[in-house]
């Protein structure tokens, strides 16, 4: 009997909830709550989607240019879900418009600079 995959439990921290908050309600107010809902959809269904392959995100360019390993990432173009694998956990820290200054916002929100 093949065992099954193992399930990762996701969370998201209070800034990624935030982060969805904020983003839901700029394409609510600059285009309409449709949109808003589909993409709050899309990036939900890619958080739960990293409970059963949360390995399979890269890691993120900007923090591997520093050597750090501790995050990845997937995404939801253009927006960028940075999260951990903390034992039996992904622990998603960031959801961002990857249009953005990437390099400043991972120093601010991951780094604490």
């Amino acid at each position: 009997m093949a065992s099954r995959p193992r399930r990762y439990e996701v969370l998201l921290t209070q800034g990624a909830e935030q982060d969805l908050e904020a983003i839901h309600d700029y394409i609510a107010e600059f285009d309409c709550v449709a949109n808003a809902d589909h993409v709050l959809d899309r990036l939900m269904e890619v958080a739960d989607g990293l409970a059963r392959f949360p390995e399979s995100g890269s890691y993120p360019k900007e923090l591997l240019a520093l050597g750090i390993k501790a995050y990845r990432q997937t995404a939801f173009k253009p927006y960028r879900v940075i999260y951990r694998v903390v034992g039996n956990r992904v622990v998603i820290h960031l959801i961002v418009d990857g249009r953005l200054d990437m390099q400043s916002v991972l120093a601010r929100r991951l780094l604490g600079a």
